[in-house]
């Protein structure tokens, strides 16, 4: 295996991704994981503290852009505008040479249980997390939680959407799709 060879994450997460297909999620090993991207079983546990995770490294880097476009907001941003800055600031992160990869990887987290009960997990610790920084914006805590779980479910449909078969929209077109969406059937009800 070669030694510190540039692109260890990235080919970690290519050979996860081949692996969960080919052999099934449970079946597959962080040792085969490794082997497979021509790394030690060392280097995948430098990068990821889990098999889990090879699927979900960067949730940390959304939560951390959502919560600093909200702090960067001017002090005047309603809460409306708090949710458009925040979903903005996630809508970089997802470039289309990233989106075959997202359309595999979300393959395998719908077809394995124990991966969506993980999907969950992250997209409420995101909704947490700028539950709280809106409320440190001034957004009282009531308006705070309705617009960060606002924010994650726009953010969540605009994805669905950014990965569906044929979709080759920018996924921050299908966020303020999804938004605009929000806003109709909120002043419906």
């Amino acid at each position: 295996m070669v030694r510190w060879e540039p692109g260890a994450p990235e080919r970690l997460r290519a050979a996860a991704l081949e692996l969960f297909a080919a052999i099934g999620y449970e079946q597959a090993t962080v040792a085969q994981i490794a082997q497979h991207a021509g790394v030690t079983e060392r280097t995948f546990y430098r990068y990821f503290p889990d098999k889990r995770e090879v699927l979900f490294a960067g949730s940390a880097d959304l939560q951390r852009r959502m919560v600093d476009a909200v702090a960067a907001a001017p002090a005047t941003a309603d809460p409306a505008r708090l949710v458009a800055v925040a979903l903005e600031a996630l809508a970089g992160m997802f470039t289309p040479d990233g989106r075959e990869f997202a359309r595999r990887r979300q393959a395998l987290i719908d077809a394995e249980p124990a991966l969506r009960e993980r999907e969950l997990l992250k997209l409420a610790t995101l909704t947490d997390a700028l539950a709280v920084a809106l409320g440190d914006h001034g957004v009282e805590p009531v308006k705070a939680a309705v617009a960060a779980q606002a924010a994650t479910g726009v953010f969540q449909v605009g994805f669905d959407h950014w990965i569906a078969d044929g979709e080759a929209r920018e996924l921050a077109d299908l966020q303020r799709e999804a938004l605009t969406a929000l806003r109709a059937v909120v002043m419906w009800v």
